[in-house]
């Protein structure tokens, strides 16, 4: 029985990021400020999340023996995440490229580099660590073929599996059908459903998703708010607030972490989107991912 209320497990990359006037056409050069270096990576940006509102955190990944890999580490570690189990594999930390432009939307690419050695043998190594926990979190980050173990064999032994599906790519029935709640963005829904969701409204996106399976779904619409829904139940919208965005990197995971932490202390689906709504919008007014995350004082909660 793991020891943690939520575990997550997945990427932890070395954000490098370079504030643009706009994305460069084909061919085109362009001038961008000082490269700027953050923690962050999809499984590590969820796991500082919810560790800086309480939760029992502990996350589950691979850093490569650098100094980014220190630095992942440390952040991990103060935001009070345990990472006993960050192991070091034999390949150079990942890298995550990204360009911000003034309205502080983002484009990023990912060099998986260490992501790639999370395979299902290194996590039966440390099953003790994930299975049972109250929340297990997956991203899509790592192999799919780890999503898909780790998925099934943490549902068999009683945790609720959140699998937030990006970036974008196939789950085969199996793990969709484990998934409590499916997460995913408006771009990611759109490449999950067949046939896509163009002309969709959010509630039938919402619904949509619910036909591949899941047992419940939540949708992020950005400055739209979110929509969620369990099997069975009905559509409910949840607005954004409303704030300047001055960067938008690591938005949706600080949702998903915040979301992972309420529902492990007992919230229902709706509280913790609420609360993951208020976490995201303090999160897109600072600048950098991990470093923008509120502590729940700062929330008053």
């Amino acid at each position: 029985m793991s020891e943690s209320d939520v575990v997550v497990i997945g990427s932890a990359n070395a954000d490098l990021i370079l504030e643009i006037d706009h994305r460069p056409r084909g061919g085109e050069t362009i001038l961008g400020s000082d490269l700027v270096v953050m923690p962050g990576g999809k499984g590590a940006n969820q796991a500082v999340a919810a560790g800086r509102l309480g939760a029992g955190v502990a996350f589950i990944g691979c850093v490569g023996p650098d100094a980014y890999g220190q630095m992942l580490r440390t952040s991990l570690a103060e935001a009070g995440v345990d990472t006993g189990r960050l192991h070091v594999a034999d390949l150079p930390s990942a890298n995550a490229i990204i360009l911000v432009t003034p309205d502080g939307e983002n484009s990023i690419i990912v060099s998986p580099g260490a992501n790639r050695r999370m395979t299902p043998e290194l996590l039966d190594g440390c099953r003790a660590t994930w299975a049972g926990a109250a929340i297990v979190v997956l991203q899509l980050e790592i192999p799919l073929d780890t999503v898909a173990h780790v998925a099934t064999h943490a549902h068999r032994a009683g945790s609720r599996v959140l699998v937030n599906a990006a970036p974008a790519a196939m789950l085969d029935d199996e793990v969709l059908a484990l998934c409590d709640p499916l997460v995913v963005n408006e771009s990611e829904a759109d490449f999950l459903v067949p046939g896509g969701t163009t002309g969709m409204s959010p509630a039938e996106m919402t619904d949509a998703l619910l036909a591949l399976g899941p047992l419940s779904v939540v949708v992020t619409l950005g400055a739209g708010g979110a929509v969620h829904a369990e099997r069975g139940g009905d559509v409910v919208r949840t607005p954004a607030h409303r704030v300047q965005a001055v960067d938008t990197t690591g938005a949706g995971d600080a949702f998903v972490g915040a979301l992972a932490a309420e529902l492990a202390a007992g919230a229902d689906l709706a509280g913790a989107v609420t609360l993951a709504n208020e976490v995201a919008a303090v999160a897109v007014g600072r600048r950098g991912a991990q470093a923008s995350y509120p502590w729940r004082a700062e929330l008053g909660r």
